[in-house]
């Protein structure tokens, strides 16, 4: 099954974006980033940025957008059946360079697991504009329980706030 990811959150201003690879299931069926009640990335930004999950998701999003944070995937559309990264096929990527271009704040790119990662390096690491600084970060997902959430927040924290 083709599945497509979201329209950026995105300001005008922003410093710094943070990629997913493709919005999971209930991501996409709820229409929001992050839906998955056991993802992590929510509360992650809660602890960073005061758009916890407790907050209404527009509100989340106004949040991020105040604190200079822009959200998107590395990917537009894949072949994905499920939730699995590992499960992507036939990728087609989002124009990062472009979104680049009109977000000349950006100095710094977080990449939320080891398949955003890839996908961007595949797809995307090519467009990068001296002084942007590139992390990976480790997947927010509940697939990825190789950390628990404490650890998963404070490597974030040192990557996005450091």
């Amino acid at each position: 099954m083709i599945v497509r990811s979201f329209a950026p959150i995105e300001a005008p201003d922003a410093h710094t974006l943070i990629l997913g690879s493709m919005p999971g299931v209930a991501s996409l069926e709820a229409g929001q980033y992050y839906a998955h009640p056991r993802n992590t990335f929510w509360p992650i930004m809660g602890e960073l940025y005061g758009a916890g999950p407790d907050l209404p998701y527009t509100e989340r999003m106004a949040c991020l957008k105040a604190s200079g944070i822009a959200v998107w995937d590395v990917l537009q559309s894949c072949v994905r059946a499920g939730s699995l990264d590992a499960d992507i096929r036939g990728e087609v990527p989002n124009d990062i360079a472009a979104f680049l271009v009109t977000h000349p704040g950006i100095r710094r790119i977080g990449l939320n697991g080891g398949k955003a990662a890839a996908s961007f390096r595949k797809h995307g690491a090519g467009c990068l504009p001296s002084g942007v600084n590139v992390r990976v970060l480790p997947s927010t997902s509940p697939a990825h329980a190789a950390r628990g959430p404490e650890e998963k927040c404070e490597l974030w924290r040192a990557a996005l706030l450091g």
